[in-house]
């Protein structure tokens, strides 16, 4: 292969779902499901046994049941998926420090400076396998190419294919050399290239726009006067392979929050509050743990019909406290109609800055001079008895159970 910036993209296979059969062996073979199971649930991964009768993420759970009726559901672990993840991008570390996590089970690894140490780029991808296969007993796929678009696209041609008696693995590598950028490209469907959503690809069908190859065909002012100067040009760039991104090694976190979706509507206003209560619990606890604070607030409700509607408050200073948190949402969560009901609801805090760094308060000088407590003491011993004793050793008064919501607490649909 010859590229001057050689970029992996290495992607779990089946993340969530082969975790799982690892703690499980029994299960392997058979078809799971993380997810769900509910009838409002929804399938968050689905093993290479479950895609073989068409169960994919993201499809409603009665779906994928009536689709499998022998598939097994599984709530999920997040905590443990989490860990998982963290031991992975020490592996990838292991081959080099530019390793740019997309989520727990994807990355991208600019290898350029790998090659003296491990050898070539395909060495790296195969050496990576080979130590997740052992340390972990997992797979991946791993794209090689000069850039990261290149990369991502790549990795996915290397995916195993669901077969009816498990998962057919091919290399597990595809590499898209220099010289053969547009060979690669150019059979794909155009929908594959970043930016073509549904919309937009109706309006390339008009210039009978179908493939990547007949994307490149289109002069780039074409493009520019019916997509836009940003989306035009992004994909005049992209049809040719071109993409400048470098690999961002420090990636900074730009929310924290948490929702859920109940197994029936909520509409009574107590019962939303004491959801609402346990949720910002969560999201400033991880975002004390992270370090950060954030100065907007936001909450997400889902009405029965669907309908989607979302509140955002900007405060003057960043806060990681769940009593600041709470006062905002509970204002938000207040000026929108609850009493037709909801079936999701959420919350989360963004617009986030380095959490040691507050702007002071009188507050802060009552309690460096011993008049009162304060609330950031009180959490944060809240924090220090949990760390010690479990999340269930204390919580909230109003809220119906002591923990904060987990991650991945009915994240995806309850199971009832």
């Amino acid at each position: 292969m010859s590229t001057e910036t050689p970029i992996l993209h290495v992607d779990m296979d089946a993340f969530f779902a082969s975790v799982e059969v690892v703690r499980r062996p029994e299960l392997r073979g058979r078809p799971v499901v993380v997810g769900g199971e509910g009838d409002r649930g929804v399938v968050a991964a689905a093993s290479y046994e479950a895609r073989a009768f068409g169960v994919r993420s993201a499809m409603p759970s009665t779906r994928a049941r009536r689709l499998c009726p022998d598939i097994v559901f599984l709530r999920g672990d997040h905590r443990l998926y989490g860990e998982v993840s963290g031991r992975i991008m020490e592996v990838f570390r292991r081959y080099t420090p530019l390793v740019e996590p997309l989520s727990l089970d994807e990355a991208f690894l600019d290898v350029s400076g790998a090659s003296r140490l491990h050898g070539s780029p395909e060495k790296v991808a195969a050496a990576i396998r080979n130590d997740l296969s052992e340390s972990e007993s997992l797979t991946c796929s791993v794209g090689v190419a000069p850039n990261k678009f290149l990369a991502k696209l790549a990795s996915g041609q290397a995916k195993p294919k669901a077969g009816l008696a498990g998962p057919v693995f091919g290399t597990g590598i595809a590499v898209v050399a220099a010289d053969g950028v547009e060979a690669f490209l150019d059979p794909l469907p155009v929908q594959a290239v970043w930016g073509v959503g549904p919309r937009t690809f109706e309006r390339l069908e008009r210039f009978g726009v179908r493939t990547v190859a007949d994307l490149r065909g289109v002069p780039a002012d074409t493009l520019v006067s019916a997509l836009g100067r940003a989306v035009g040009s992004q994909l005049w760039r992209l049809a040719r392979g071109i993409d400048d991104r470098a690999v961002e090694p420090e990636q900074v976190t730009k929310s924290v929050g948490h929702e859920e979706t109940f197994a029936r509507d909520l509409a009574d206003p107590l019962e939303i509050r004491r959801h609402l209560v346990r949720m910002v619990d969560a999201v400033a606890r991880r975002a004390r743990s992270a370090g950060v604070a954030g100065r907007t607030v936001s909450v997400k409700l889902r009405y029965p019909d669907f309908t989607t509607m979302g509140r955002s408050h900007t405060l003057a200073d960043p806060t990681d406290l769940a009593v600041e948190i709470l006062e905002v949402a509970t204002g938000l969560v207040d000026s929108v109609d609850t009493t037709p009901g909801i079936r999701l609801l959420g919350v989360s805090l963004g617009n986030l800055q380095d959490g040691s760094v507050r702007q002071l308060r009188f507050n802060d000088i009552e309690v460096a001079e011993g008049r009162a407590p304060g609330w950031r003491a009180a959490e944060g011993a809240v924090d220090e008895i949990r760390e010690r004793f479990g999340n269930n050793a204390i919580g909230p008064a109003v809220a119906d159970e002591l923990g904060p919501k987990e991650i991945g607490d009915s994240q995806w649909g309850p199971d009832v």
